[in-house]
């Protein structure tokens, strides 16, 4: 007997699409600006921890949730074939790549997609809940970073604008995505701070074990 409460659930994870952009973790080609600082694998150490916090942050969320590999899709890693729909990312630059995902997802049915990358430490599964609660009224919901991009975009209908002409991994693409949306019903999340530099994490206790 499938009671409403399982009903309700089948029916938010048929609407509901969470994407986790993810790097393939390897020594030397991930956190690239960070293991400047500290190494490449402290870097490396880092970033398989803070992928073990996005599985942690997303796995219980009652989403349909895939995972899109920069490289390789891996059968036995932290992503749970069981939890996360596996695919690779497709296209020339970020843009195109979140663009192709967020097509698919529309394609597929959803109605209320969000992307996120997997390495946000400042990020927990609330924050990810209230960001889909958020669509409920608002045709867009952004996560601002610190360094001036975003760590959360979601949307109810695919806008390509917003993936073009932009200098993905700079201070000017949360400002130049705002302009394409100047027009349109957008919540903004709380600022966030991510992981790129030594100085992102120096002060953060979760961290220090690394760094010793």
């Amino acid at each position: 007997m499938v009671t409403k409460r399982k009903k309700s659930i089948l029916k938010l994870k048929e609407k509901n699409l969470l994407m986790i952009f993810t790097r393939n973790p390897e020594l030397g080609k991930c956190k690239t600006r960070l293991a400047a600082t500290v190494g490449e694998q402290t870097a490396l150490d880092i970033y398989t921890f803070l992928l073990e916090h996005t599985v942690a942050i997303t796995k219980n969320l009652t989403t349909t949730k895939e995972v899109h590999y920069s490289v390789k899709v891996r059968d036995n890693d932290l992503w749970s074939s069981e939890i996360y729909n596996k695919k690779q990312q497709f296209g020339d630059d970020l843009g195109q790549k979140m663009e192709h995902a967020f097509a698919t997802g529309f394609k597929k049915g959803y109605q209320n997609i969000i992307i996120i990358g997997s390495d946000m430490y400042d990020l927990n599964q609330e924050d990810l809940e209230n960001a889909f609660e958020a669509l409920q009224s608002h045709d867009y919901v952004i996560g601002p970073a610190q360094d001036g991009g975003y760590y959360l975009f979601g949307m109810k209908s695919l806008n390509s604008q917003v993936f073009k002409n932009k200098n993905w991994g700079t201070e000017t693409v949360l400002q130049n995505t705002l302009e394409d949306l100047k027009k349109e019903n957008i919540k903004l999340l709380e600022e966030r701070n991510d992981v790129d530099y030594y100085e992102d994490i120096k002060d953060i206790d979760a961290f220090q074990k690394f760094l010793s």
